[in-house]
């Protein structure tokens, strides 16, 4: 066994859930690609100002069933990377909460966006659970007002205009910069401050692999760029990594 055993840190993004029944955004067959205009139902402005938006928000995450969604093989070969003993922290874009689902160590997870199986008031900052609010609105109501004091609820996730919890994206940066090996899962890498996680990852002397279906900006700086699909690639992937590094 060796002496050193190299802490893993992974990012995944809304490719490692495709598998499970929730669309990505930006990838081939991507929510954005499909229909531009939903972009603005997981931005601030728009979500805030018009309630037309909100409307066809709360219709997506009754589509789109997040909450019902059960992890993928994706999810479980992460478990298994965890079970084996080799130190590793999850840093997730997901809103799904699909890598605790799946049973992963919650405190293992950082969710950088926040999760989708809360809501938060936008006035007076007041939490729920979200298939309390989805219940609503199955039953009729349209754009679910906080009960606390009548505001405008949204999802307890961090939109678009809106800036990250400084604390969690500290806690993200230094692991990224402790890591010896830095994985990159389902995520295009485009959108900062966590895009810039990887190449923290990297200055910091880390070895770079990413899976996803896509180029990514930071291709050139990998040791490894897999392109098979994600609940194949990765659990032959965490194979791989617990014979060489357990």
């Amino acid at each position: 066994m060796n002496a050193k055993r190299p802490l893993i840190a992974v990012l995944t993004g809304a490719g490692i859930s495709t598998d499970s029944g929730i669309p990505d955004y930006r990838g081939p067959q991507g929510l954005w690609r499909k229909d531009p205009s939903a972009e603005e139902l997981v931005t601030i402005g728009p979500y805030r100002n018009d309630p037309g938006v909100r409307e066809r928000a709360w219709r997506m995450r009754l589509e789109t069933a997040a909450l019902a969604a059960e992890p993928n093989a994706g999810h479980r070969a992460l478990v298994d990377l965890e079970r084996s003993g080799l130190p590793l922290r999850v840093l997730t874009q997901n809103i799904d909460g699909l890598h605790q689902k799946a049973g992963l160590t919650a405190r293992k997870v950082l969710e950088l966006h926040g999760s989708v199986r809360e809501t938060q008031c936008l006035d007076c900052a007041a939490t729920g659970p979200m298939a309390q609010a989805l219940a609503r609105v199955e039953a009729g109501e349209p754009d679910p007002a906080c009960r606390e004091c009548g505001g405008i609820l949204k999802p307890r996730i961090v939109m678009f205009g809106e800036n990250l919890d400084q604390e969690v994206l500290g806690q993200a940066d230094t692991i990224a910069r402790a890591c010896d090996l830095f994985i990159a899962i389902g995520t295009s890498l485009q959108v900062f401050p966590v895009a810039g996680l990887p190449y923290n990852a990297v200055k910091s002397g880390a070895e770079l692999i990413i899976l996803n279906a896509e180029e990514t900006p930071y291709d050139v700086a990998a040791t490894e760029v897999i392109r098979e699909p994600i609940s194949v690639a990765l659990p032959k992937l965490v194979r791989r990594l617990v014979m060489e590094r357990a």
